[in-house]
């Protein structure tokens, strides 16, 4: 089995943490290096948590991916930095596996079209928790049958964005094939502004932080007589672990950019 060269982008973080331990104990995938504005030159086991680990740092990504050659990029940042390193990395002719949140449309139409001339994949995931990927396309069957739709995303309260990426993406599938529809009263009126959260074509969205949490999201339908509710929760980040395995593996075999694991999964 060939051995899948990979860099890390975020390594400090308490995704990037889960990331390194996956792909150290994946028995064809190997780490060398990682990519950490902090810590440049040093090796990984000079951070915090990552004994005996000597693995190499880089601030400057281009000399990462000249100097270690990965096959894949595994990004867990922010918004603009993902940007940065996903472009980076597809014209050294590696290919992303982002998880980073906040992209947008015009940044993904820019992506593809470098990744189509370049004939590489890309993946880019909102959530790679499966069981959040099942729960946004069971939302999406759903939603044929019942229009009126609540989203309420509940998540740690160190999270800068909100509603979720998660949350949108949810909102956009379900946008594909639900009727369009004014929810609620037609003189409904917040007294609180704000209190009916988000709208997305009809459909309300509502942002919960606190500690304590992790990732949960819900999706309330209503209908004459009845309801349904379709709710995933993640309890620690070891739950995304699978869905980076999937989209490393799967992006492997493509050539254009994907975004959403809902489209690699049957």
């Amino acid at each position: 089995m060939n051995q899948v060269k990979m860099v890390i982008a975020g390594p400090r973080g308490r995704m990037g943490r889960e990331a390194v331990q996956m792909v150290l104990k994946t028995e064809n995938y190997q780490l060398v290096g990682v990519v950490d504005h902090k810590n440049d030159g040093k090796k990984l086991r000079d951070l915090d948590g990552f004994p005996q680990m000597d693995i190499p740092v880089y601030s400057n990504i281009e000399l990462c991916l000249t100097e270690v050659r990965p096959d894949v990029f595994i990004d867990l940042t922010t918004p603009e930095v993902g940007m940065y390193h996903t472009k980076t990395a597809l014209t050294y002719g590696v290919r992303p596996v982002v998880g980073t949140t906040g992209f947008t449309k015009e940044n993904l139409a820019e992506l593809r079209q470098i990744c189509e001339e370049k004939q590489l994949g890309c993946i880019i995931a909102p959530n790679f928790a499966i069981g959040a990927v099942l729960m946004m396309k069971f939302s999406q069957m759903a939603a044929k049958y019942f229009h009126d739709i609540e989203i309420i995303e509940l998540h740690h309260d160190q999270k800068l964005d909100a509603p979720s990426g998660t949350a949108v993406k949810t909102a956009e599938m379900m946008a594909d094939v639900r009727k369009t529809k004014i929810q609620g009263h037609p003189n409904e009126k917040e007294t609180l502004a704000g209190a009916r959260g988000a709208n997305y074509e009809g459909m309300h969205i509502h942002s919960v932080r606190l500690p304590g949490l992790i990732a949960h999201q819900e999706v309330l339908f209503g209908s004459e007589g009845q309801t349904l509710t379709i709710r995933h929760d993640s309890y620690n980040r070891v739950s995304f672990m699978s869905g980076v395995k999937l989209a490393v593996d799967t992006v492997l075999n493509l050539e254009t950019l994907v975004y959403g694991l809902e489209n690699i999964i049957e």
